[in-house]
């Protein structure tokens, strides 16, 4: 999954130099639209979003970090914060108007290509929701390790938490989930 990191140079570079940022999309963008998949059940909002990662990382490519860990893990942390704003603004915009407008038209192959990748992460879809009951702090760390396959190490970096801090919240998450889960196999019988 991960791709050689470029240097620091090289990912700051994107932001300014078209060449760069195009090899860097094109290295993640699959990664991406698989990792926004996951977390929204809608084809436009899927593919407005995972545009949105890419333009916040051509805003921010100049503050990654290196030490905190490698390019996938600093995009999956930059992706993660999309997402989550994405979140937060529809529970404003629902909240006050009660109406989801504003879609941008998608052609029927935009669709099609969006509804299937939707559908193949659907599994994956449904243990996000099964971590409902966790805290967020927790919650993204397990998503991240579990589920887009970042080491322990590139997952906290991503978090900004030490690895020591993250081996404790990933053990006591997958009890909790392995519980919950079970619970709700045991509800369906």
């Amino acid at each position: 999954m991960s791709s050689p990191s470029p240097g620091g140079d090289d990912l700051a570079a994107i932001g300014t130099d078209p060449a760069a940022f195009e090899r860097f999309y094109r290295r993640h963008v699959e990664t991406i639209g698989r990792f926004v998949a996951r977390r929204v059940d809608d084809p436009h909002t899927a593919a407005d979003l995972t545009a949105e990662v890419f333009l916040a990382v051509i805003d921010s490519a100049a503050g990654f970090q290196p030490e905190r860990g490698n390019e996938l893990a600093w995009l999956f942390g930059v992706a993660r914060n999309v997402i989550a704003a994405e979140h937060r603004r529809a529970t404003r915009h629902l909240r006050a108007s009660g109406l989801v407008a504003g879609r941008r038209l998608l052609d029927a192959d935009d669709i099609a290509r969006i509804e299937e990748r939707i559908d193949a992460e659907s599994l994956a879809r449904r243990t996000y929701r099964a971590l409902g009951g966790l805290p967020e702090h927790t919650r993204a760390l397990l998503e991240l390790v579990a589920v887009d396959g970042l080491s322990l190490t590139d997952a906290a970096g991503a978090l900004g938490i030490s690895p020591v801090a993250a081996r404790v919240r990933v053990h006591r998450a997958r009890r909790a989930v392995r519980l919950a889960l079970a619970q709700s196999e045991s509800a369906l019988v």
